[in-house]
């Protein structure tokens, strides 16, 4: 499992790395840093707003009694998500947009 782990810390930052070289050759090192700044904001807004609306879903569930099992699991990936978000790189982003995206979280 930490052999796993160490290749996953080593491999991804490879990944994204090589990922900024071709996208930034392809469109320019200016264009690349916009698209990661706005990736970035724009992640940062929508994981405020669905936090916030799982929290509220949790509050619902706790109001009328019930265990929110699954609007924890929800926040958890919507945390998540916006880890990854503010994280630099593309592969990053396309992982965190994806678990913001409600179909995605529920296959998970």
């Amino acid at each position: 499992m930490f052999g796993k782990l160490v290749l996953l810390f080593i491999a991804i930052p490879i990944l994204e790395l090589a990922l900024f070289i071709r996208i930034g050759g392809l469109i320019g090192l200016w264009p690349t840093l916009a698209i990661i700044v706005i990736t970035a904001l724009l992640g940062a807004w929508l994981t405020r707003r669905q936090g916030l609306r799982v929290l509220e879903g949790i509050r619902s569930e706790l109001a009328g009694g019930r265990l929110p099992h699954a609007a924890l699991v929800d926040g958890l990936l919507i945390l998540f998500a916006g880890a990854l978000l503010l994280t630099p790189g593309f592969l990053t982003d396309a992982l965190g947009f994806l678990l913001l995206a409600p179909p995605f979280r529920a296959m998970l």
